[in-house]
């Protein structure tokens, strides 16, 4: 699964973004999650699709609750390999939550935060923006689209405070921006179960997602520590 969900089998060639120029295909940048793929499923690359793997894993052995969830899904990739992993094991008690826009990357000039404005990352939606049909079309190509995967559609400050998620085992954050990353903290790491696991996967290039992170870890008073997954991701897991 995750080498079809990278595409390290057809070996697609990445889109021009403002995290490669390259017009090949670079084994090296796909395992570490270093383009935009025209074709594949995730972005995150196989390094990041192995932490969500050992996450599952470790919540699952230990009897964590909850569900998966993920904020900002693009294609679907990390979603799909979540409901796969579940369908494998034949675990019927935990559901996927793929919550979007699926517009894209909002407006950065309406965010409050002067990085976010910077990085103009919403100049880059005609590859981000990825509609709601086509990522139920994407689960529906591995027969996982079914009463297991929930989807959760809109601005996340309109859609996350009222999300219907119960208990979370893993939550991946994937918003890229101050605003997005802050909004998903505040609604849902409080569901996220002891033992759970809080994966954020632009900490490492997105300054102001990396703030986001500190300051709610330090109104909070979170102390567990921060482990590096790879260049961009990292991950902690809740204490008791």
């Amino acid at each position: 699964m995750k080498k079809v969900l990278t595409n390290t089998v057809y070996e697609d060639a990445p889109v021009a973004s403002v995290v490669s120029r390259g017009t090949a295909y670079d084994p090296d940048l796909r395992e570490r999650g270093g383009d935009w793929p025209a074709v594949a499923h995730t972005m995150v690359g196989l390094r990041r699709l192995d932490d969500v793997h050992a996450c599952l894993e470790r919540v699952v052995a230990d009897g964590v609750p909850g569900d998966f969830v993920e904020t900002g899904v693009w294609r679907g990739g990390v979603c799909i390999f979540a409901r796969a992993f579940l369908a494998a094991r034949g675990i019927t008690d935990r559901l996927v939550w793929v919550a979007d826009s699926f517009e894209g990357i909002p407006p950065t000039s309406d965010c409050r935060h002067p990085v976010d404005r910077l990085m103009r990352l919403d100049a880059s939606n005609e590859v981000l923006a990825v509609s709601r049909k086509q990522v139920e079309r994407n689960f529906e190509k591995y027969d996982l689209l079914d009463d297991r995967v929930r989807f959760i559609e809109g601005w996340f400050h309109e859609t996350l405070p009222t999300a219907p998620v119960e208990r979370i085992a893993v939550l991946r954050l994937d918003g890229d921006l101050y605003e997005s990353t802050m909004t998903a903290l505040e609604h849902l790491y409080p569901k996220l179960s002891p033992g759970g696991y809080l994966i954020v996967d632009d900490y490492g290039a997105v300054p102001s997602c990396r703030d986001a992170v500190h300051e709610y870890r330090e109104r909070h008073g979170i102390t567990e520590p921060i482990h590096r997954v790879d260049h961009m991701a990292v991950h902690w897991r809740r204490g008791g």
